[in-house]
């Protein structure tokens, strides 16, 4: 498999994103903090929908500030399919559903404000990432060739609360990087388009004790932790919960529009 740990650029600070995209127009993509961000436990999704989760009662002036997350490499594997979709576990020509834990993501996107985030609807969040085995769909790499599958891919517009929710499984794993979940979210006006690229990770013992068992142990031991990743930064570590069905997190992201 071709190494996805080369960044196509490097991760910038607020200040440099402000100085690149100009102070009077400038959209940086931000981690909004929150008091209450432990998700809840999800029903068992249909096939193609995913429960939306209550929005927070706190008002955008009560919120904390908001803290800048950090922009990573794509990383090779990016395809722009346009799949709208909020269960990305199958491939929607055969419906074969990818097996693995089950995993609710849910990205909680705001606008940030002089008071602190206010939710910001209509924003295309989008993921994409390997399944239990390490592969990923429609490309072709020296390890595997899936071209025309369009399994663990797909986007979501968020809502008025600010959220964008998908099923999908939790990811396993491929040499030479730790364990990972891609993800974009662009936001469109008739004045401005921005594109925030990054990736989430998981907690190393999390991802022990998932790999332990079926669909995953198959694959053997990974030879890349958190520690070890190149790419990792603890910004984008998910907080992670058990659920009745499998696993739940919630990731906050804010975006500054001047």
């Amino acid at each position: 498999m071709e190494n996805d740990d080369h960044p196509i650029g490097r991760v910038l600070s607020r200040r440099e994103v402000l100085k690149f995209l100009g102070v009077a127009s400038a959209a940086v993509l931000a981690g909004c903090a929150p008091a209450a961000s432990q998700p809840t436990g999800v029903a068992t999704p249909a096939p193609t929908t995913v429960p939306t989760q209550a929005a927070p009662a706190t008002t955008a002036a009560t919120l904390p500030s908001c803290i800048v997350r950090p922009e990573v490499t794509e990383g090779p594997y990016y395809v722009d399919e346009e799949l709208n979709r909020s269960d990305i576990r199958s491939d929607p020509t055969t419906g074969t559903v990818k097996e693995g834990a089950l995993l609710t993501l849910t990205f909680r996107v705001a606008r940030i404000t002089n008071g602190g985030c206010a939710p910001l609807e209509g924003t295309k969040v989008e993921i994409w990432h390997c399944d239990a085995a390490g592969v990923y769909s429609d490309v072709s790499d020296p390890g595997f060739n899936t071209v025309g599958q369009k399994f663990l891919r797909g986007y979501q517009a968020t809502d008025a609360n600010g959220q964008a929710a998908f099923v999908t499984i939790y990811p396993g794993w491929y040499s030479s990087r730790a364990v990972h979940i891609h993800f974009k979210v662009h936001h469109d006006t008739s004045a401005q388009s921005a594109v925030f690229t990054s990736q989430l990770f998981f907690d190393d013992s999390l991802s022990d004790k998932v790999f332990a068992q079926a669909p995953y142990a198959s694959k053997g031991q990974r030879d890349t932790l958190n520690s070890t990743d190149r790419i990792y930064d603890h910004q984008l570590l998910l907080a992670v919960t058990q659920t009745d069905q499998g696993y739940a997190a919630m990731f906050d992201i804010g975006l500054q529009i001047d």
